[in-house]
Formats: C-alpha cells, sequence, structure tokens
C-alpha cells in the first residue's frame, strides 16, 4: 500500500499501473489506464498533488470470500488541485462545490495567491490477493469512479456488500 501510495505522490503512472488489479488494467488496456490516470493528475483544467509523502493508512480486517482475500484500506489525503485559469470568486466557488463532490468531503479550502484549493479527504482503497495477483496484493483506487465500476463488473454485489462499500 505504501508502494502505491507513494507512486500516487510521484505521478509514476507505470507504477501505479503495476500495483492495480491485472484484470483491470486489462479490461480498461494498459494505454487507456496510464491515460487515465495521468489525466486525473494533470490535464487543461487543473494539476492535481498529493502534498505528503507519507501518510498513516488504516486498514480494515482481510476478508476471505471463496479463494480470493480482500481488504479495505482508507487513508486521510491531503490534495492540491492547481488550476490553470485563474479563476474569479465566482468560478472558485463554482470549482469548490464540484471539488466537494467528487472528493466527498466539505473540507476544501480556496488560496486565491495560489490559484488553489487545499482538499482534505479519506481515500479508499480496496486491495485484492487472488490467481490474478500473482502473489502479491493488488488495488483498487476507488477515488477514481472508473476503477470504482470495474471493481463492481469484476466482482459481484455481494462481495461489494461483505465488504460494506
Amino acid at each position: 500500500m505504501q508502494q502505491l501510495y507513494e507512486a500516487n505522490y510521484l505521478m509514476d503512472f507505470e507504477t501505479i499501473a503495476q500495483l492495480s488489479y491485472p484484470k483491470m488494467v486489462d479490461q480498461m488496456g494498459k494505454t487507456v489506464f496510464l491515460e487515465k490516470t495521468e489525466h486525473f493528475y494533470e490535464n487543461e483544467t487543473y494539476r492535481l498533488r498529493y502534498q505528503l509523502q507519507s501518510v498513516p493508512f488504516q486498514f480494515g480486517p482481510i476478508t476471505k470470500i471463496g479463494t480470493r482475500s480482500f481488504c479495505v484500506v482508507t487513508v486521510r489525503i491531503p490534495k492540491r488541485y492547481f488550476f490553470e485559469a485563474p479563476l474569479t470568486a465566482e468560478t472558485a466557488a463554482e470549482k469548490k462545490t464540484w471539488l466537494q463532490q467528487i472528493n466527498q468531503t466539505k473540507d476544501v479550502t480556496f488560496e486565491p495567491n495560489r490559484n488553489s484549493f487545499n482538499v482534505k479527504m479519506i481515500a479508499t482503497f480496496v486491495a485484492v490477493y487472488d490467481e490474478n495477483t500473482d502473489g502479491n496484493w493488488r488495488f483498487f483506487n476507488f477515488d477514481f469512479p472508473g476503477q470504482r465500476t470495474a471493481f463492481e463488473i469484476l466482482f459481484d454485489q455481494s462481495i461489494t456488500t461483505q465488504l460494506k462499500l
């Protein structure tokens, strides 16, 4: 989990792909996965950065379902969104509401001097250990809507329910 977090902090997209659940990456296609991940961090509207290189993780219990093992991991992540175009008071208010929604947090602070927002949120990762992970834990990052959707497609609803997701 620490390696995955550090890869996100460093924006090491190849390592993120290697540590992600293989069937999800295959389903999207590695090139598309890398493009979507990079677009999540940098695009024409904003640049996203994790603010701390190391954070404490909260690991839920390891839950064995059939031949698979799962672990829900949560972590409080401070992020900063730097916007490319200068934000007016009106557009900053709109962006704040948007950031609160996509990050599922109320803790969003605009910093006009930096044309950026500081966002404190709790991220959810799901670690999976099964026949597809070559003896390692591999992850879904539920901050990425596409990864949450891929989890729901690859694993049936009963797993989501048992993991309380």
